[in-house]
């Protein structure tokens, strides 16, 4: 299947503004609606040691309002007219998209340009944003059992600070954070130099580039980011620990192992063993763990792909009564055949159909192309590899599989954390120490003043305008937006 299949071309275009900012245009005008993605060059491996957070706490500031744009009337345009937007943060970069019906771009990069170009980093927002963040960490952190014990996973894998703390960072640090350090940090990472602007849907070329002038092109350029040191020595931190959850139910525990970085062909390889181990109910240990001897409710894995060193993990959940020690045995087991045998040719098969499946089913959606395309941009600086990265799996062979599982994860030097009810880790003694501190002698450039917050106006309606909302007890104060659309200021829902 693999030499048959050939993905017919992307229509990309791309150029760049003269102050830097990156613009790619996928034109298609299948179905009437339009994505947006907007890329920073931002992740928690940018963030200084006594500093983290600070990514994940400007996703959420960045809804605060800016200069034309009332604090959480972003959600409530994009809403009103019909779309979807979000943020998130990972460790390689923060983004922010919506889909909206065609007719609604220039409403989308508006609002985007806005907040690039006239955030409101003001002290007010700094403190409601910090508690919105620490009480997320309360939520969905600290109050749902084993969640702590992956983010103390990367800090077992990772020796490099950058590479090791969590993406939601420590609450102490933004505690610590002045509103001097945020104001900093926006000026250098959010400006349009540090930027991918991808749309992709039902537009014309000449409109669009239009707009993004229009709305982009004046806001200033600023000093280029220091540059971000992720390597990594080959073996892990630490290889074993105890983690006592006390809201844990039941034992459970952690691999965790180091694999050379994303678009590697050991990368690629690696990707491909983690789908036949524990994606899906047809994974080799689903098949031998939850439907063959039932000795486990759950097994997860993942990777987490970065542009540096990354990460493989399997969690597994056993049942109440089973020996850890064997079923993690179990698994090492069946790593260690694949090392040594290879996929089978059925394996491959499967494989092979199931990328070519995902490829063209990603491909149906405006946004999986926005964000795709802005990820090619950002990490490789090449956008068309949206057209060509399946051809590097489907190049894989059965003996590169294997070869990559016995030299990176058949091996010793991996993690093993073990979880247990915090009853039961009382008398268990604690292992490991806390990674040493990265070398803090990369300091951000010297940012320029903010930019002029004026720019051209907001785009008028180009739907009729909705009845105003009635303010009340009931409904929170309605104010008048900048398109002259009544919009209420709630709290906004929690970003990703």
């Amino acid at each position: 299947m693999s030499e048959r299949f050939q993905l017919p071309p992307t229509a990309i275009k791309q150029f760049n503004l003269a102050n830097g900012l990156r613009v790619i245009l996928c034109e298609d005008h299948v179905i009437p609606v339009v994505s947006v993605a907007l890329y920073y060059d931002v992740g928690s491996r940018n963030e200084k040691t006594g500093r983290t957070g600070f990514a994940h706490l400007f996703e959420h500031m960045m809804f605060q309002g800016s200069e034309n744009v009332p604090k959480a009337a972003h959600f409530q345009y994009i809403f009103n007219a019909g779309g979807t937007m979000n943020g998130t943060t990972s460790t390689e970069r923060t983004n922010y998209f919506e889909t909206l019906p065609a007719s609604h771009l220039p409403l989308a990069l508006w609002l985007e340009s806005d907040r690039m170009r006239s955030l409101k980093v003001t002290q007010e927002n700094l403190d409601n944003q910090r508690s919105a963040v620490q009480e997320e960490k309360r939520l969905r952190y600290d109050n749902q059992p084993y969640v702590n014990a992956f983010l103390r996973i990367n800090e077992l894998i990772f020796k490099n600070p950058a590479n090791a703390h969590s993406t939601i960072g420590s609450m102490e640090d933004l505690d610590a954070a002045t509103i001097e350090d945020v104001q900093e940090f926006f000026r250098i990472y959010y400006a349009p130099n540090n930027a991918v602007l991808t749309i992709a849907g039902d537009f014309e070329e000449a409109e669009a580039t239009a707009l993004v002038r229009q709305y982009f092109e004046d806001i200033p350029r600023q000093p280029p980011p220091p540059a971000v040191d992720v390597s990594e020595p080959e073996d892990v931190a630490h290889t074993q620990e105890i983690f006592p959850d006390k809201l844990a139910p039941a034992p459970a525990f952690v691999l965790g192992w180091k694999i050379p970085p994303r678009r590697t062909p050991e990368y690629y390889a690696l990707s491909l063993a983690a789908d036949l181990i524990f994606e899906g109910d047809s994974s080799r240990l689903y098949q031998k763990l939850v439907k063959g001897d039932e000795s486990v409710v759950s097994i997860q894995g993942g990777i987490d792909e970065r542009r540096g060193p990354s990460a493989w993990y399997i969690f597994a959940l056993p049942k109440p009564g089973e020996e850890v020690a064997a079923i993690r045995e179990q698994i090492v087991d069946e790593i260690r055949a694949l090392g040594t045998s290879g996929p089978t040719p059925p394996e491959m098969e499967k494989l092979r159909n199931s990328l070519c499946n995902d490829t063209v089913r990603g491909r149906q959606s405006t946004m999986y192309r926005a964000q795709r395309l802005s990820e090619y941009a950002l990490y490789d600086g090449d956008p068309t590899l949206f057209d060509s990265e399946l051809d590097k799996y489907l190049a894989v062979t059965p003996e590169q599989i294997r070869a990559a599982v016995q030299r990176f994860l058949d091996v010793e030097n991996r993690v093993v954390l073990d979880i247990v009810p915090e009853a039961s880790a009382e008398d268990q003694e604690v292992s490991g120490s806390e990674p040493a501190p990265a070398d803090a002698s990369s300091q951000p450039a010297s940012p320029l003043p903010s930019g002029e917050p004026k720019q051209p106006t907001a785009p008028p309606p180009q739907v009729p305008v909705p009845t105003p909302v009635q303010s009340g007890a009931d409904t929170g104060k309605a104010v008048s937006g900048p398109l002259g659309v009544s919009v209420e200021t709630p709290q906004p829902a929690e970003s990703n």
